[in-house]
């Protein structure tokens, strides 16, 4: 199942900031959670100095182009709300391409990687339940690259929360009585890939 995620930026939000065209500007993006696409990181060579061999796949399943064509219609209905009308201007981006144009030519990887020192008992494992590394004495990991799969929510939170454990873990500390732990904890995936859709303020709200 994919999850969609509508994020509000009141500047214009192109290029992770790098492009910034003149005047004011406003952008929503449309984030595609759990994507179904999977791509492949492997080594070039025994040299570890050498770059990997990166192929992100993006778009392989039809379903994730399917779920960002959605988020481009979502996302110009909430453009479209009569709260927007006195700040709404030409539209920048994407503009007149076709949703799957636009798609295919902006959408990119999002932030908050992890995985890469994943928790648990499998040969792919870094750290056990503890965060120690296996192999190793005395070298626990404790950030969001334990995480065995990426979370549909920002991660700054839940690092936090691994970090409290660690120190109680480090501490000697024994775990909280269950009746003492509110809600529970899921375990989803989180986003990959995003497209954006920026509009200019109209003159008046610039001057």
């Amino acid at each position: 199942m994919s999850f969609l995620e509508l994020i509000f930026a009141p500047v214009y939000y192109m290029e992770h900031g790098f492009s910034r065209p003149k005047g004011h500007g406003f952008t929503l993006v449309s984030i595609l959670l759990r994507p179904q696409s999977r791509g492949s990181l492997k080594l070039r060579s025994r040299d570890p100095f050498e770059p990997p061999l990166i192929q992100p796949n993006y778009l392989d399943s039809p379903d994730d182009l399917q779920v960002l064509i959605e988020g481009i219609r979502l996302a110009h209905r909430v453009a479209a709300v009569n709260a927007f009308v006195p700040f709404r201007g030409e539209e920048q981006y994407p503009g007149a391409q076709s949703e799957e144009e636009a798609i295919r030519h902006g959408a990119e990887t999002l932030y908050h990687p992890v995985g890469t020192c994943k928790m648990g008992n499998d040969q792919e494992a870094v750290v056990d339940s503890q965060l120690r590394v296996y192999g190793m004495q005395g070298l626990r990991v404790v950030d969001a690259s334990i995480m065995p799969t990426i979370i549909s929510g920002h991660t700054n939170a839940p690092t936090i929360m691994i970090a409290e454990k660690a120190a109680d873990l480090i501490r000697g500390l024994p775990p909280l009585p269950a009746e003492a732990v509110a809600g529970e904890a899921s375990q989803v995936e989180h986003c990959y890939r995003y497209e954006r859709f920026v509009y200019h303020l109209t003159p008046t709200t610039c001057s």
